[in-house]
């Protein structure tokens, strides 16, 4: 067994289809008719989104300051918000559930390598934000990650395993730390 990676051989790898690396250079041309809109043009930038095939429920909230690395690669339902700076790494596809939202700089990865072999194929593994979610501020979602429904993860927290519904996780890595009850006032 070699304990050496081929980075030669990941390099000469073929990762994308042909349509798809066509697809981001005309999406990256595109890209700041995104970003340079104005703050509450949230109908716009999904209209952007659903050209390059996100499919996007009614009334989203995207700002203009998040990137969506695949549009093509994104489910968002209805009523959903994805905040200023967040991201999407989604190399894989990343569905957001109705009413969930992404806080500022949230971070959402959908795409890593196979670390066990030497030429570290890429791997684009889904992550699913359950309806009702919170991802709060700064949180990172690893790939293969589900949120369930209503969980929230807390700010800065690291989720690389899959988060119960109604739960609250946070820290790094995140650990459960209580569950949502909405109808409790504290």
């Amino acid at each position: 067994m070699s304990n050496e990676l081929d980075i030669s051989a990941n390099r000469n790898m073929s990762k994308y289809r042909r349509s798809e690396l066509l697809r981001r250079i005309v999406w990256g041309l595109c890209m700041p008719l995104f970003r340079f809109s104005p703050r509450p043009m949230f109908a716009w930038r999904c209209f952007l989104l659903r050209l390059f095939g996100a499919r996007i429920g009614r009334d989203v909230h995207i700002y203009s300051t998040a990137t969506i690395y695949m549009p093509w690669n994104l489910d968002v339902a209805d009523w959903a918000a994805i905040g200023e700076h967040a991201y999407i790494y989604n190399l894989g596809r990343v569905s957001i559930g109705s009413r969930a939202t992404l806080s500022p700089h949230a971070y959402i990865c959908a795409g890593t390598h196979d670390h066990r072999k030497a030429d570290m194929p890429l791997l684009k593994p889904a992550v699913h934000i359950g309806d009702q979610a919170w991802v709060c501020a700064a949180a990172f979602i690893g790939p293969g990650v589900t949120i369930g429904e209503g969980a929230i993860v807390g700010a800065r927290a690291v989720a690389v395993k899959d988060v119960l519904a109604w739960s609250i996780v946070a820290g790094n890595p995140a650990k459960q730390i209580g569950m949502r009850d909405m109808d409790k006032a504290e």
